[in-house]
């Protein structure tokens, strides 16, 4: 398996590895979600969640500054995008069953642990660059549409789903921010009728996949600088703006934004955002909730509240 690039020129500093990681999501995020404005401009709006009434309406309406990120992996999406991928490449034998194999321990892993382990998210990274090394970047698109419907649209949390819908009828946008390649997180928010996203960028030469990252994956302190850099490019305002996430390894994107929320925490970011009074919201089962220490009730009603409008999407959007 072939060594990431990212980790060879040990005269470039980690820090360094997460700014370039993130300037590269930021300008791929950019140049897909022009492509797509069109098609945004036209999407029928759809009921979100009723505001709390301890809480003032939130997102602002018209606040053309603001803007909301999403953390995909069991934040919108239960599981991890990029084993959901490598179950839809085995199935076109794109690699065989010992890899097929290490890509199901580590979706059982995270499911069970419902946490980002790192040396299991970075061997699931070096699988999949490994794998569509030499193939072409047109032909991973193609297959990760047809991915989507296969494993990813059944998993997509509705109470998460309202809540970037929200964004999204208060005239905001709304990106998707996930160490997944940014090919199937732009996938991942265009079937969901997002903005576009922030995503782990592999180096491609003439349409053709290298097996080599530009910087590092979009992770940790990377996607915050992500984030920082499209604030930038895009002119929003950061205090005004929101970021959602289920895992303590986002807490540098979460602390950028003026309304952080934790979805579906683990205990290290459930701890965090008690301490600093950020929202909480939980749309697992009641007794996950009651495990992680949520009540179960504020994740149940919301639940409830954005199942209807979100099946009615998903079945649209197929």
């Amino acid at each position: 398996m072939a060594a990431l690039g990212w980790l060879t020129p040990r005269r470039r500093s980690a820090t360094a590895r997460s700014v370039l990681a993130g300037e590269a999501a930021a300008e791929a995020a950019r140049k897909t979600s022009a492509e797509d404005e069109s098609a945004l401009l036209t999407k029928a709006p759809e009921e979100p969640d009723a505001a709390s009434p301890e809480e003032p309406a939130f997102p602002v309406a018209g606040d053309d500054r603001a803007a909301a990120f999403f953390d995909l992996d069991n934040t919108v999406m239960q599981g991890a995008a990029i084993f959901h991928f490598g179950r839809g490449l085995y199935k076109r034998k794109f690699f065989e069953r010992r890899e097929l194999t290490r890509f199901a321990w580590q979706q059982a892993w995270f499911r069970l642990a419902g946490v980002e382990d790192p040396e299991h998210m970075q061997d699931a990274r070096d699988s999949a660059l490994s794998i569509v090394k030499g193939h072409r970047v047109s032909e991973l698109m193609s297959i990760g549409e047809e991915i989507y419907d296969e494993y990813m649209a059944d998993r997509i949390w509705p109470g998460t789903r309202a809540l970037a819908q929200a964004h999204l009828d208060a005239g905001q946008r709304v990106w998707l921010v996930t160490a997944a390649p940014v090919e199937t997180a732009t996938i991942i928010a265009r079937r969901l009728g997002l903005t576009g996203a922030l995503g782990t960028v592999a180096e491609s030469v003439d349409g053709v996949y290298t097996g080599r990252l530009v910087g590092e994956p979009l992770h940790g302190p990377a996607k915050a600088e992500a984030v920082r850099a499209l604030a930038a490019a895009e002119e929003l305002d950061l205090e005004r703006c929101a970021a959602y996430s289920d895992s303590h390894n986002d807490i540098p994107m979460l602390s950028l934004v003026g309304h952080p929320y934790a979805i579906n925490p683990d205990t290290k970011l459930r701890k965090h955002a008690r301490a600093l009074d950020w929202r909480l919201r939980d749309y697992r089962t009641g007794r996950k909730a009651a495990k992680v220490g949520i009540p179960a009730a504020a994740g149940v009603g919301a639940l409830a509240g954005g199942t209807a409008a979100a099946l009615a999407l998903h079945r649209r959007r197929r």
